[in-house]
This record gives structure tokens, C-alpha cells and sequence, in this order.
């Protein structure tokens, strides 16, 4: 069932495909240095995105952060030196408890349909991580979400793809470059999946830093299978060619019945909410979330909440459309504006 999909490789001229296989090899036997034949060129930036993008398809190599290299003038081949995060015990240490640490989570779902595996995957990162706004060496691999249950989008979409390779899942590593102009400083990353021969974006970092308590009905699913127009409503342009998202008919709250596209079916389910005492999480298609689309639906709530005596507590997913709301029995109505990822975006 292990597979790890090489997206990036598959797209490589063959030139860079050889590199790459030699990088691959020299890191998974953590040599000192290691020949690579045959460069064409002896541009730092030409191999670093070898590297990089090996790095992508190959998320398990959490030791290598960086190389040096050497060569000789009219000599086809080239000395990379690689630098590591830990020394070799440790990485070899690290390695077998990585293992270990997949392969039960991976048991666990074994037995799952696609989209069932997709969805542990998700609650568990949602459920075990915390996002490190310190942003720690480790927590840019594998083993900070992992091994310590910290992590930054970087390392949290690494192991994702860990998991889904694990699981028999196509999945890939989708990167998007910075805004200085709209505040966000750093380059964010996250997944894409194929479910049913699907692709579909994935982001649980997003997904993440919006639940904010350890309540599994307090998981979001405001970023598990959208599509490229939904996704891109608040992530900036890939740095590097992707599969085309297109189908929009199963992102996560439309698949659950929770998308709704009349005002009277968020009235409806707020009465619900309040009577219950329940958690109400949905999406709004009704068209776009306008000033004044929202302002009708507060007021739908806000009333559905006074006839139970009751006031709302509204968290708001603007560029996502998704509310999500509480009712209590004291206190005042406010609504909270949510912005996803913050630490990214700092």
C-alpha cells in the first residue's frame, strides 16, 4: 500500500530527474558527500530547486536542511556536501521512531475508504498539533507535528503527504509564494489530494488555526476539498505547477448538507443550535458574502437565538464564507472575524 508519489520529479527535464536521483540516494545514505555525474551546470540556484523540490516529493528526509558543493573546472561531475539538522545517530534514532510513529497511525486507518483516510488524516493534525509561532527548526519537518506535536504549515503539509503515502493516497506538497503588500511575510504551503480520481485542495494548517479548543466538533473543515476558485480567495499563486482543482461539489460542509443557499435554512439549523445547546458550523452559497448578505444572516440568527433566550456567538470565515456559531444564556452577541494561519501572516 506505501507509496511516496514524486510529483515534482515527474515533471523534471531529464537532466535534473538524474540529479535528483543521485541527491536522493546520497541523503537516504546519509553520506558525508557524494558525486553527482553528469551536471549541466554548476548554478547553485539550478540545484538548489532540485533539492527543494526533491525535498517536496520526499518529506520522510527531515535531516537534510541545505548542501555545499564542489567542482572542477572542465569536469562533468560535482562533490555535494549535505548539511544536517541532527548527527547521524540522532537522525538514524529520529528515523526509527518517524517509522514507527507512521506506521501506527497508518494501521489504525488501513481499513478506511479514500475519502475516510483523507479525514483522519486531517483530525489528526487537527487534533495533535499545535501551530509553533515560534517556528522551530523541526517544526518546518516531519518531526515537529509528528515527534512533537508542534509544527508550522510547512512541516504540518509534510506530514500529511507522509500519511497519505503511507495510506495508498495520492497527495502533493503545493507551495505558494509571500505578500509583502498584504502583510504576509512568508511563503505558505499545503496539499493536494486525489480522492476518486479527484483532485481536490487541502490545507489543515488553515484548518487548524481555526479551531480553537480540543473538542472534536470544534475541528474546521473550512479549507478539506476545495476547489481552485475557493481556495485562492485567500492564498496567493502557486510557485510551481500543480494539478487543476475543478470540482467544487465535494468540499467538506457541502458533502455534510451544511452549505446552505437559502436564508431560511440558516434560520432553520440556528433554531436548532439554540434549542440544542449545539455547536452550528456552516458555509454560505447563496451567492457571494456581501456586507449585507451577512448582515441579513445576523439577524436570522440573532432572532433564532431570542426566541430560545439566548445570544449568539458568531466566529466568521469571511473569505470562506463559513460561520460558526454558539448560543449562551449570558453575556453579549458578538461576532468574531477569524483569519486562518495567522502566524504565516503575521
Amino acid at each position: 500500500m506505501k507509496q511516496t508519489e514524486e510529483y515534482y520529479y515527474g515533471k523534471m527535464s531529464k537532466d535534473k530527474q538524474n540529479v535528483y536521483r543521485a541527491m536522493l540516494h546520497g541523503l537516504m545514505e546519509l553520506s558525508d558527500e557524494f558525486l553527482i555525474p553528469q551536471v549541466p551546470t554548476t548554478d547553485g540556484n539550478w540545484l538548489y530547486d532540485v533539492f527543494f523540490q526533491l525535498r517536496l516529493d520526499h518529506p520522510e528526509i527531515f535531516w537534510a536542511v541545505g548542501f555545499k558543493y564542489r567542482y572542477y573546472k572542465d569536469s562533468p561531475n560535482l562533490i555535494l556536501i549535505p548539511e544536517y539538522i541532527f548527527d547521524k545517530n540522532k537522525i538514524r534514532e529520529h528515523q526509527r521512531a518517524m517509522s514507527s510513529r507512521v506506521e501506527k497511525l497508518a494501521r489504525a486507518a488501513k481499513d478506511l475508504s479514500e475519502w475516510e483516510k483523507e479525514k483522519y488524516i486531517h483530525d489528526f493534525i487537527c487534533d495533535n498539533v499545535t501551530y509553533d509561532k515560534l517556528k522551530k527548526a523541526y517544526s518546518h519537518e516531519i518531526i515537529g507535528p509528528l515527534g512533537h506535536g508542534v509544527g508550522v504549515c510547512e512541516g504540518i503539509a509534510k506530514s500529511v503527504k507522509v500519511l497519505c503515502d503511507a495510506l495508498g493516497i495520492w497527495c502533493m506538497i503545493a507551495v505558494c509564494g509571500n505578500n509583502p503588500e498584504k502583510g504576509i511575510k512568508y511563503r505558505h504551503t499545503w496539499n493536494i489530494v486525489r480522492i476518486g480520481g479527484t483532485y481536490y485542495h487541502l490545507d489543515a494548517t488553515f484548518d487548524n488555526t481555526l479551531g480553537n479548543s480540543d473538542k472534536a466538533a470544534d475541528i474546521r473543515y473550512d479549507y478539506f476539498n476545495l476547489d481552485d476558485k475557493n481556495i485562492f480567495r485567500d492564498h496567493e499563486p502557486l510557485i510551481a505547477p500543480a494539478p487543476a482543482c475543478t470540482d467544487g461539489d465535494h468540499f467538506y460542509y457541502k458533502e455534510k448538507k451544511m452549505s446552505f443557499t437559502k436564508t431560511e435554512d440558516v434560520y432553520k439549523r440556528s433554531l436548532q443550535a439554540a434549542k440544542k445547546g449545539k455547536m452550528l458550523t456552516f458555509h454560505w452559497r447563496g451567492g457571494y458574502l456581501t456586507r449585507a448578505v451577512l448582515d441579513e444572516l445576523l439577524d436570522l440568527i440573532k432572532k433564532a437565538g431570542a426566541e430560545k433566550g439566548k445570544v449568539a456567538r458568531i466566529a466568521l470565515n469571511w473569505p470562506q464564507a463559513v460561520l460558526r456559531l454558539e448560543y449562551v444564556e449570558d453575556g453579549q452577541e458578538n461576532v468574531t472575524m477569524e483569519e486562518a494561519n495567522e502566524g504565516e501572516q503575521e
